[in-house]
């Protein structure tokens, strides 16, 4: 896991999302003021958020933000699918920053040092880090998170291209080793249902968002294997929800539900969109 270049150059910044630092801090400010949450009760384990362009997810994902605003943390794992081919089954940085148009997220390389011999010791599985990567998953949820949090805080970023439910679960179980005894939260990036008609994308989606409100990490995986449900980021999500579980989650909620149809006026084919939170209640 040697380190090349310091920071990774964005490339999705001025297409995903705005290139301008003061146009991309108004346009996450805004999609968090507007979005309508419940009272949040008990400690915030972590969020599940979509990942598209902003004009498409960006008013759902500020549901699930909307619950961290002005909150602090040391550390924020994103966890996310990674899209492209690639032979290994989990990925991370090779930089040592991510660097958005808002500014530079250093990596926690201890964290993420811990985690790779974690992973090794427990499993058959290791860390791949790369370089100049162009997966948007992850960094989509960067400019929300430089939005929302108070402070400073460093990013444990880790791509997830297994669905398998034995890898989701040693990677949650190492990530709430991990973060255990620290100020941490937990992101996990998805989309749902991808290109098809509106009424049922709705029922995949349906199905999905349930497996998360029912803290259902084989549910998720399950869903997506069946057909009855999809989530291009269902091992990523079923890792965070491994985690949750064993940090003492025992409730979820589903914040916000969208399609592409909304903002495009075409509910033929259609991709979903869902945020959500998941918590320790007393």
């Amino acid at each position: 896991m040697s380190k090349v270049r310091k920071q990774r150059p964005s490339p999705i910044a001025g297409l995903w999302y705005s290139g301008s630092s003061q146009r991309l801090q108004q346009q996450v400010d805004t999609y968090i003021e507007k979005a309508d949450i419940p009272d949040i009760e008990g400690e915030i384990i972590a969020l599940v958020a979509p990942h598209a362009g902003f004009r498409y997810s960006g008013r759902t994902a500020g549901h699930a933000f909307k619950t961290v605003k002005g909150r602090s943390y040391d550390l924020v794992v994103v966890v996310s699918p990674f899209h492209s081919y690639h032979s290994a089954q989990l990925l991370t940085s090779a930089h040592r920053a991510y660097a958005t148009p808002i500014g530079e997220l250093a990596i926690d390389e201890e964290a993420l040092q811990m985690l790779d011999q974690m992973l090794k010791e427990d499993s058959d599985l290791c860390l791949t880090a790369i370089a100049e990567d162009g997966e948007h998953s992850l960094e989509i949820e960067l400019p929300f998170l430089q939005c929302a949090l108070e402070g400073e805080f460093k990013l444990l970023p880790l791509m997830v291209h297994s669905h398998s439910e034995q890898v989701a679960r040693v990677v949650g179980e190492a990530l709430a080793e991990i973060v255990k005894d620290r100020s941490a939260l937990l992101v996990a990036s998805t989309d749902l249902s991808h290109f098809y008609a509106e009424e049922v994308a709705a029922g995949l989606d349906r199905v999905m968002l349930q497996e998360i409100e029912d803290l259902s990490p084989g549910g998720v995986l399950q869903a997506e294997r069946s057909g009855k449900g999809f989530a291009c980021g269902a091992g990523a999500v079923a890792a965070v929800l491994f985690a949750s579980l064993a940090l003492g989650a025992n409730s979820a909620q589903v914040l916000h539900h969208s399609t592409s149809g909304e903002e495009t006026g075409d509910y033929n084919s259609v991709v979903g969109y869902g945020a959500a939170v998941i918590q320790k209640k007393p």
